[in-house]
């Protein structure tokens, strides 16, 4: 063996000596290790009785509304109002110059002092002529001439107290006072200028509307008009105006409809065009922070009351068109279930089918809890803001069972199918 070879092996024993040194100081590599459960929120379902509702939008309108025209011609002297205010029937809203009118009664005043004198004058010669012809004194023409004398100042006297009553109501009218409590609109015509009254010449001077109560028209399918109906028919009532079913409003500048009323007018036909019916409700306006012609949200009970397991709306999943919720078991360890949709009540769904009191439902987190999954979870309980401003009103109802929509999902469903979720 040269040197060369011998070196070469020199080399490779320590190459394989420095190996085996290093391999009893090598450790073992750990595999990773799993994540712990995440941690969710969940909330135990609402029971609570409640009311389904549905929803119209429509305009405020006023039940009274009225033109204030002159009723006699003449000069405007005042105007003693201001205009958009408040005013009260029998407020004076106008006055014409009274002074012609005046000078008119006076005239008829004297007419029928004369009237009134010459009447006395025929009656006693009557009462003489009466006596006399009675006595055959006087001649049957006598008497004839002295009653027909008597009849035509009678009658003179009527026509000049009649006179009079029309000179004394225009007089009364140069004061053109508020015939209803309401609103006034703008002045038409200002102070100083002359103005029209009679008959088909009446000069408008402003409008005035009644402001409380106020009316709200909507129109309804004829399917819910049915629906309303029989649940008149289950108060004993004939019809849904006379079952004084309670209704709600809200304003666009307002939320949980803070004014309630009640059905005071259904039409009575159905409108064959578009398939629907009038109803009017009408709502205390004590504010006046509702003004006829503002857009309004009307809510009308759908339902009796029933009860119903409610969770927040958020915590419905949807798979196509399967809608489900996760359900955390006693061992913490999440369940998709799938259940079925009732109406909503606020930001709360009501569940038909698939959950029962007690259970435990992911209301947030559920991006991190899979179904099999073990979490950590953590209870809170079921906000009722919403459905506590939705159940202001106190509404009688004598069913206590929900609807058959009610009872099961339905797609058709217009509170269901409002929010879709993708």
């Amino acid at each position: 063996m040269n040197h060369n070879q011998l070196r070469q092996l020199r080399l490779a024993i320590a190459l394989v000596a420095s190996v085996f040194a290093i391999l009893p100081g090598c450790k073992a590599v750990n595999p990773p290790q799993a994540p712990p459960p995440a941690s969710v929120t969940v909330s135990q379902p609402l029971q609570r009785d409640v009311i389904r509702w549905d929803q119209y939008s429509g305009y405020l309108s006023s039940p009274k509304t009225v033109t204030v025209s002159a009723r006699v011609s003449g000069l405007i002297e005042e105007a003693p109002f201001q205009e958009g205010a408040i005013v009260h029937a029998g407020d004076l809203l106008f006055r014409i110059d009274p002074r012609p009118f005046q000078a008119d009664l006076d005239n008829k005043k004297a007419a029928v002092a004369q009237a009134r004198a010459l009447a006395e004058k025929t009656k006693a010669d009557f009462t003489r002529s009466t006596q006399l012809l009675r006595a055959e004194v006087i001649a049957q023409a006598d008497y004839d001439n002295t009653k027909a004398s008597y009849g035509q100042a009678a009658a003179s006297l009527s026509a000049a107290d009649a006179a009079l009553e029309t000179s004394r109501l225009n007089l009364e009218w140069t004061d053109v006072r508020a015939p209803i409590t309401g609103r006034v609109s703008r002045m038409n015509v200002t102070v100083g200028n002359l103005v029209n009254g009679g008959s088909g010449q009446m000069t408008a001077l402003t409008t005035i509307v009644s402001i409380d109560p106020l009316y709200s028209y909507i129109n309804v399918p004829e399917s819910a008009a049915l629906r309303y109906q029989e649940l008149a028919l289950k108060e004993k009532k004939s019809s849904v105006a006379g079952a004084n079913v309670a209704c709600s409003l809200q304003l666009e500048n307002e939320t949980s409809f803070p004014h309630q009323g009640v059905i005071d007018f259904v039409d009575n036909q159905v409108d064959v065009n578009t398939g629907t019916q009038q109803i009017r409700c009408v709502f205390a306006n004590p504010t006046t922070i509702m003004t006829p012609g503002l857009f309004a949200l009307t809510r009308i009970p759908a339902s009796g009351r029933y009860k119903a397991l409610l969770i927040p709306d958020a915590a419905v999943n949807s798979d196509q068109d399967e809608r489900y919720l996760l359900i955390v078991g006693n061992n913490d360890v999440v369940q998709q279930r799938p259940v079925k949709l009732g109406a909503l009540f606020g930001t709360l769904r009501s569940i038909t089918d698939g959950l029962k009191p007690g259970e435990r439902v992911v209301v947030n987190g559920m991006q991190s809890a899979q179904s099999g999954a073990k979490v950590i979870p953590h209870e809170v309980a079921v906000p009722t803001d919403s459905l506590d401003a939705m159940d202001t009103i106190a509404t009688r109802s004598p069913s206590t069972e929900p609807p058959p929509d009610m009872r099961t999902a339905s797609k058709s469903d217009p509170q269901h199918s409002a929010k879709a979720r993708q």
